[in-house]
């Protein structure tokens, strides 16, 4: 495929934004969700992208995102899922209904994502990257929900990239630490949280939308044809270094 046209699922996040707005600069065409359609215009609208509103943890809407996104470009050569959410509670303290929204938010909707998206590029490949977390990769207090989450979507992606190898799809997923984002903005806003944030990663803040979305368009370009099933760490050090 000579075009290159990208789905981003929680495109009105603070990564996905950065994405979808990179992406765009780079000659990308986009077809970007999210469930805030107000939001999801307006970005769409700066970007020049085609845009659905829908809920990606339902699997009815991602098929028809997928499928309409096809139609609308002619092909689909990239997805990436920025859908999320943040739980800080211990398991003791952490409702069922907490829970089942964190594994619907994190992990259905990255698996709705990778169905969905094999579907429309196991003939001429394509590529799709997930967002997991350096919580699933170290233990960090207080993240079990969020982590078993992140946790599957690694799993998810390294089964994907090996069952779609042959259909020449890759999937590989990156791992940040703490985002500035609207959806950190409870602990970014915070002083005390925000000091012992900064102190847990190594080169001494928390990350950018833009270092998260970079390695995200990394994965996706289709010059790294031979980059799949792999976990790139965007956390400033948080999950791979000691520093104290």
């Amino acid at each position: 495929m000579s075009q290159k046209v990208a789905v981003i699922i929680g495109a009105t996040g603070g990564i996905g934004s950065a994405l979808a707005r990179q992406l765009a600069a780079d000659g990308w065409g986009l077809t970007l969700c999210a469930r805030n359609a107000e939001k999801l215009e307006a970005l769409a609208t700066e970007t020049g992208a085609a845009w659905a509103a829908a809920d990606a943890t339902k699997s009815a809407d991602v098929a028809n995102l997928f499928r309409e996104a096809a139609e609308h470009h002619g092909s689909v050569t990239a997805a990436v899922n920025c859908v999320g959410s943040i739980l800080l509670k211990p398991a003791h303290l952490t409702t069922d209904a907490e829970w089942e929204e964190t594994i619907l938010l994190n992990l259905t909707s990255a698996f709705y994502t990778v169905r969905e998206a094999a579907k429309v590029m196991r003939r001429g490949g394509g590529a799709i990257a997930l967002c997991s977390s350096a919580a699933a990769q170290i233990g960090l207090a207080n993240h079990e929900a969020i982590a078993a989450a992140k946790a599957g979507v690694i799993g998810l992606a390294r089964s994907a990239a090996a069952t779609y190898a042959a259909s020449r799809i890759r999937v590989n997923a990156v791992a940040p630490g703490l985002v500035d984002t609207p959806m950190a903005a409870r602990i970014v806003g915070n002083e005390a949280a925000l000091k012992v944030s900064l102190a847990m990663h190594p080169l001494g803040r928390i990350g950018e939308p833009a270092d998260v979305a970079s390695a995200l368009a990394w994965f996706i370009d289709p010059r790294q044809s031979w980059v799949t099933g792999q976990v790139i760490g965007v956390e400033g050090g948080l999950a791979s270094l000691k520093n104290h």
